[in-house]
């Protein structure tokens, strides 16, 4: 989950100050931060920042390496300095283990970015990683992917005949991202099969809304009339109410509300709804901040997360306002791809009795990473802590556990048996 740089809160507040001390404070950091200015012989500006002086590190290695490229490759004159410094950064950052710590280059970043903010250009695939390999996590409603018969679970192994084996997930995403009109070909493993399939698949521009919703009675509902046994279910009376938030990102609040609002008004005039099943599946989190606004919908009162940091320095995040849906019966469907914040929501309405989870159990993504911006455009994700549901469990790589457990067996658009027995449980 990706949590604001805290600047960003009181920037505005500083940036006059900022203007005014600015000459001074250039000249100190440059001395604080032990910085070299040289000019390269081709008159280019050189900031060489040393080791801090409480390190112990010998970079002799690498620069005998960096001038025996320079002196020996075959190629040498078209070397790139910028991308193998940004290569040596990725490999220091990659050694950590931790596939959420990441170096995003300029480009990576800023389709990171973009994601949050809802409308890029590309497939519309959400991606994911398991066991260190690039997954699509889900294929977006009627984009490319899913018409192309991209499907929720499957191995992406190459990208335009490249190897995505050791790739991060920004990297997978800056490389499938691409202009709306041209192709990039994937190498897919179905989850399940043997044999590899290739496609190519025409980029488009996705524009995502992250919420969804709609007031229907059971009969109304497409997606379970070919459930085994549907009959007796759909004929119960009552309407009932959906929610759908696909992620955590920069618009999700504001379109949350109107839809909470579009909710209570239609109740006034078409009559209360039995409940209402909000669907987190496939939903791969986004920022903790937007978790604990959507878990206080649902919560009166109490901590809907708590984040350990890497100092050992504890954050509990309470509920931080009135919520309009406090009463209403709450069913949330998780599945696999149901990570980061989708799982603190799913999670502190479990623990606060708020909801029945139904599905199968959730990713299991229980660390905190903060983005920061860096110079040129580029950006670092680190993991600076964990978070804990409101009764003090951590499900890094366990998941949640739906209180009732419902496979996806069948993926055909009329036969979603999580939703049917969803239903079931509101209408009852």
């Amino acid at each position: 989950m990706k949590l604001p740089h805290p600047f960003f809160q009181f920037r505005n507040l500083v940036i006059i100050f900022a203007l005014l001390i600015v000459a001074g404070g250039i000249g100190y950091q440059l001395g604080e931060r032990r910085t070299r200015v040289i000019i390269s012989p081709n008159k280019q500006i050189i900031f060489n920042q040393e080791a801090p002086p409480q390190l112990s590190v010998d970079f002799s290695l690498f620069w005998d390496v960096w001038q025996r490229l320079f002196r020996s490759y075959v190629d040498a004159a078209n070397l790139n300095k910028a991308k193998m410094v940004e290569g040596a950064i990725a490999g220091m950052v990659n050694s950590l283990g931790d596939p959420y710590t990441v170096f995003l280059p300029p480009k990576e970043n800023t389709d990171f970015k973009q994601d949050l903010g809802g409308a890029f250009e590309g497939i519309g695939a959400q991606l994911g990683m398991k066991d260190g390999h690039i997954i699509v996590a889900t294929p977006l409603r009627g984009n490319p992917a899913e018409r192309a018969g991209i499907k929720e679970g499957d191995f992406i192994l190459k990208v335009n005949d490249e190897d995505t084996v050791g790739w991060t997930l920004p990297q997978a995403v800056s490389k499938i991202r691409g202009p709306r009109g041209t192709v990039v070909k994937l190498t897919i493993l179905h989850n399940g099969d043997r044999k590899p399939m290739e496609f190519s698949i025409i980029r488009d521009t996705i524009t995502v809304p992250s919420v969804e919703s709609w007031v229907k009675t059971a009969s109304d509902i497409q997606e379970i009339k070919g459930v085994k046994d549907i009959s007796a279910i759909v004929s119960r009376p009552g309407k009932i109410a959906y929610l759908r938030l696909s992620r955590f990102g920069d618009h999700s609040n504001d379109e949350w509300n109107k839809a909470v609002s579009d909710l209570l008004q239609g109740q006034q005039t078409n009559g209360s709804v039995k409940g209402t099943y909000f669907f987190l599946r496939n939903n791969p989190g986004g920022y903790l901040q937007g978790a604990v606004f959507i878990g206080s919908e649902f919560i009166r009162s109490g901590t809907v997360v708590s984040q350990v940091n890497s100092d050992g320095t504890r954050e509990n995040y309470p509920v931080d306002r009135v919520g309009k849906l406090l009463d209403i019966p709450v069913v949330v469907l998780i599945n696999k791809g149901s990570a980061s914040a989708a799982e603190i929501v799913a999670g502190a309405l479990r623990d606060f009795k708020r909801a029945t989870i139904v599905g199968e159990t959730s990713f299991g993504k229980g660390s905190v990473q903060t983005p920061q911006d860096l110079p040129g455009g580029a950006g670092l994700h680190i993991t600076t802590g964990k978070w804990l549901l409101p009764k003090g469990d951590w499900i890094n790589k366990k998941g949640i556990v739906p209180d009732v457990a419902v496979p996806m067996d069948d993926a055909s658009a009329s036969s979603d048996a999580q939703l049917a027995k969803a239903v079931e449980l509101l209408l009852k």
